[in-house]
């Protein structure tokens, strides 16, 4: 099977005083074209630093990261941001929404960025699809923390990436809203066929991808395919 995201002895710290700090040490993993897969790990283990590298968001101190076919360390960063237009889709825990923009505007972003000419028919339609057909002119504030982020679900999916980072994902909703988010999040990514790799401290949601990475002082405590999935 086709991997669409491979990492190889990667490392990265930071300077904090006269000390250099390291967050990732060694980290080698891979992931499957059309997977599920997520990254586990206690605060400070270096799961958000992690997504960040793997997404070209960040450069790496030492190691690879190959991304959709591309090695990042190769790119520069408008070649990145490129890249990450053309296959990347994200999902934040703070949402990450403009403000003064309405819900129909946020998802049709990055349609537009792309240049598409039915950004609003797309948006309305994925709108639609996570039951914010009625709300597409509400802004951000008018709009609940479980609202908010299935604009946000709309908005990762609107360009139909090749791969979804998602960043705690349900970190700032209640158990009842985020248990919906998650739902709404796996039927989407099932239908679209995109690759989703999953940064959350929830060992609950960790269980529903196909595979594990556990991160523990910045080191891979193991590498494990669920049996269920």
């Amino acid at each position: 099977m086709t991997k669409i995201l491979k990492v190889s002895q990667l490392g990265k710290s930071y300077s904090s005083g006269s000390r250099q700090l390291t967050v990732l040490n060694d980290i080698s993993f891979d992931v499957s074209s059309g997977a599920t897969f997520s990254i586990v790990g206690p605060s400070g283990s270096g799961k958000t630093t992690l997504l960040g590298l793997c997404a070209g968001l960040d450069k790496a101190d030492t190691g690879t990261v190959e991304l959709c076919g591309k090695a990042l360390e190769s790119l520069d960063e408008d070649q990145r941001a490129l890249l990450r237009n053309e296959e990347v889709g994200f999902i934040f825990q703070d949402f990450q929404l403009l403000p003064t923009l309405t819900a129909l505007e946020n998802v049709s972003v990055p349609l537009e960025l792309q240049g598409s000419k039915e950004a609003s028919t797309r948006a309305m339609e994925l709108l639609d699809k996570v039951g914010l057909g009625d709300r597409v002119h509400h802004y951000p504030s008018q709009l609940s923390g479980g609202e908010q982020q299935r604009v946000a679900l709309a908005r990762a999916f609107s360009t139909k990436p090749s791969i979804l980072f998602a960043d705690e994902p349900t970190g700032n909703l209640d158990e009842e809203t985020g248990e919906k988010v998650i739902k709404l999040l796996f039927e989407l990514n099932k239908e679209a066929g995109t690759t989703l790799v999953i940064v959350t401290h929830d060992l609950e949601l960790a269980k529903r991808t196909q595979q594990v990475l556990r991160l523990k002082g910045g080191k891979v405590l193991s590498n494990e395919t669920n049996p269920i999935s």
